[in-house]
């Protein structure tokens, strides 16, 4: 399981040796093969035995997608079977390679998962792919009375009018407490976003109780029993979170680009992020999907930049070419507490390059 202290490790983590990280898709046919097909041409002999071992003989067969860094001449191996399929891919750097985990997170990290009716609620947490928290909590019973029966008070259906009053109250305790409960095991999870699963009437009226913080973190509602097992739970979050999340991803997109037009806190554009990245102001980091740049970086203080610029303008160092200055300024948005988005077929973020 990837947790955060894990995720943090591979943030902190740099090595004067070359550091072998590799992605697998376990969903597609013979993923050994393509494993070995990964490995084919990689010249760190120790690293590739060591994935292989552990593919073969260590690995949990379990998961969708399996992600692996290795550093032999420093003993540091990680792996990581994970809920969700990965491209395959494999990258050598002097760091672990997290582009793709935070694809992963942002769009499979933290999803809180409510299914209510009159009397509760159960709750789950998903994170890549996995259920890692599952809790219900039960209120009053509620009668149900059979409609067309007989009343007694004049002109009214369905039983006595004081029973029906009794009910409405106790439907409404119970979503009262239902909401503050999930509120408590949100906060507990820290959820992300939020989906809400049961009858029309009941989902909207369970919504109104949530304070409007975590209203405004519901991704989506829909129509599912109180009974469903969780791998149906799961698969209808995965479904319904990916189409939240487009629409999320687009809005995100144009409120950047109208506030950098307007000078205000929003930046586009490598060189101008970068340096927002150096100066800790990033909040929300967008990225499109499969986007690389090589840039620069100072040995002296660790200044980005796109330019070669040859001395670093803070502090003198010597500035050196690096690969990918765009996986650098998302370890460095990550490092520092603020969101990564990875922004899937968007024409508007393709026209800034």
């Amino acid at each position: 399981m990837l947790t955060d202290s894990a995720l943090r490790e591979l943030l902190d983590y740099e090595s004067k040796e070359p550091v072998l990280s590799l992605y697998l898709n376990l969903l597609a046919p013979d993923p050994k093969q393509k494993l070995r097909a990964l490995l084919k041409n990689c010249e760190l002999e120790e690293d590739k035995e060591a994935v292989l071992r552990y593919f073969e003989h260590e690995r949990e067969w379990r998961g969708r997608g399996l992600a692996v860094f290795s550093c032999a001449p420093e003993g540091f191996f990680r792996a990581y079977p994970l809920g969700i399929p990965f491209h395959d891919q494999k990258l050598i750097s002097h760091r672990p390679y997290v582009h793709p985990l935070a694809d992963a997170l942002d769009s499979y990290g933290g999803y809180g998962v409510v299914l209510v009716d009159k009397q509760g609620a159960r709750l789950f947490r998903f994170h890549l792919g996995e259920l890692q928290e599952q809790e219900g909590t039960l209120g009053e019973e509620i009668r149900h009375t059979k409609r067309g029966g007989a009343s007694s008070v004049h002109g009214q259906r369905g039983g006595a009018s004081g029973q029906t009053r009794a009910d409405e109250a106790a439907v409404k305790r119970n979503l009262k407490e239902a909401a503050a409960f999930a509120v408590r095991f949100f906060e507990a999870n820290r959820v992300r976003r939020i989906l809400v699963g049961g009858t029309e009437e009941t989902v909207a009226r369970f919504c109104e109780e949530l304070p409007k913080n975590w209203q405004s973190l519901i991704a989506g509602t829909f129509p599912m029993s109180m009974t469903a097992d969780a791998s149906e739970v799961l698969e209808r979050a995965l479904s319904l979170g990916q189409e939240a999340e487009k629409k999320r991803e687009a809005a995100l997109v144009e409120k950047v680009v109208t506030a950098a037009a307007k000078g205000g806190n929003g930046v586009i554009r490598l060189d101008d992020t970068l340096d927002a990245v150096r100066e800790g102001r990033v909040q929300i980091l967008l990225v499109q999907g499969g986007y690389h740049a090589p840039g620069y970086q100072c040995d002296g203080c660790g200044y980005l930049t796109a330019q070669d610029i040859g001395v670093c303008p803070f502090c003198g160092g010597e500035m050196k070419e690096i690969p990918d200055a765009v996986e650098m300024a998302i370890r460095r948005v990550m490092k520092d507490g603020g969101e990564v988005e990875i922004i899937h077929d968007n024409e508007d973020i393709k026209a800034f390059g």
